[in-house]
């Protein structure tokens, strides 16, 4: 083993990983968080009190794979790092304090005591989402007043010129697009019972779990009230499926949890494929039907 620099010895290590711009997080051999740097807290809402102490699947990050499925009981990096020791990294969405799930890049580490027994394991996250290409796409859409201003996400002005340009490309070049058409389920009964601020709460978990959990190329936004409308293009009806079901497994997963109280929602889907010289009208009036066909076989699925 090489030589350690004095400079090193003298480091505070704690300090020195506080001061990361990645999040990073420690556990023990029971999964207890025991470190939890700034960036953590940044970027997962959480603060260092909040989660010391608890384990990382008791209501903090609760990682899920792109198809929803939690991972804390099976397929968890960190669980499986500190039974065999090996180094991992992973594609997750983590949930945000805000109820919101956040695309991350996991790498996760084993820590070895001085005998090299596994006696906890370093987790390493950062954001996944391509913040810089959504912050550019923000900036262009507050100037040309085409942002729904509760969501963040494009409004239905914007959604239509996007939807008239996928069709014109279309019409041109043959390039396939899908649209995606989503409703929160029983939204007014939400509204009732929790009241319209929680309900907005809910209303942006939806969206950002949706522009989050989309392709950085595609088109998510409000199209009106609980309603929000995805452009999904170059695919086929496989992949628009697969497309929509992703969503809308995520948002079943996401919830906002608060001392007063917890909000989780569904969302069911309609989805259609542009056909070849149809009218945008009759592409929506399409995805609309197929959306009240999910509402009509129970809610809390898709119809494509």
């Amino acid at each position: 083993m090489s030589e350690i620099h004095p400079l090193i010895r003298r480091v505070d290590p704690t300090g020195l990983l506080d001061e990361l711009c990645d999040a990073v997080y420690c556990v023990d051999r029971a999964r207890r968080i025991i470190f939890w740097n700034q960036a953590a807290e940044a970027l997962s809402g959480f603060a260092a009190g909040e989660v010391m102490g608890a384990r990382c699947s008791d209501n903090a990050l609760v990682h899920v794979d792109a198809q929803g499925k939690s991972l804390c009981q099976h397929g968890c990096p960190l669980q499986h790092t500190l039974g065999d020791g090996e180094k991992r990294q992973s594609e997750l969405y983590l949930r945000h304090k805000s109820g919101h799930r956040v695309p991350v890049l996991v790498r996760v580490s084993p820590l070895r005591d001085l005998d090299g027994t596994v006696a906890g394991a370093i987790e390493v996250f950062s954001d996944n989402s391509t913040r810089h290409l959504l912050g550019e796409r923000i900036t262009t859409l507050e100037r040309l007043a085409m942002l729904d201003q509760l969501t963040e996400l494009p409004n239905r002005r914007y959604l239509e010129m996007s939807l008239a340009l996928r069709h014109n490309e279309q019409q041109r070049y043959g390039w396939p697009y899908g649209v995606l058409l989503a409703d929160i389920d029983h939204f007014k009964a939400i509204n009732d019972r929790f009241g319209h601020e929680p309900g907005d709460r809910a209303l942006r978990m939806v969206a950002r779990t949706l522009q989050y959990g989309s392709r950085a190329f595609d088109m998510v936004g409000r199209w009106g009230g609980e309603e929000f409308l995805g452009i999904v293009s170059h695919v086929d009806s496989g992949q628009l499926s697969a497309l929509a079901e992703r969503l809308r497994a995520l948002v079943q997963s996401a919830r906002i949890v608060s001392a007063a109280d917890s909000i989780q929602v569904t969302i069911s889907i309609g989805a259609a494929m542009a056909e070849p010289g149809e009218e945008v009208d009759h592409l929506l009036r399409r995805v609309d039907a197929r959306l009240y066909q999910a509402k009509a076989n129970g809610r809390n699925q898709v119809v494509a």
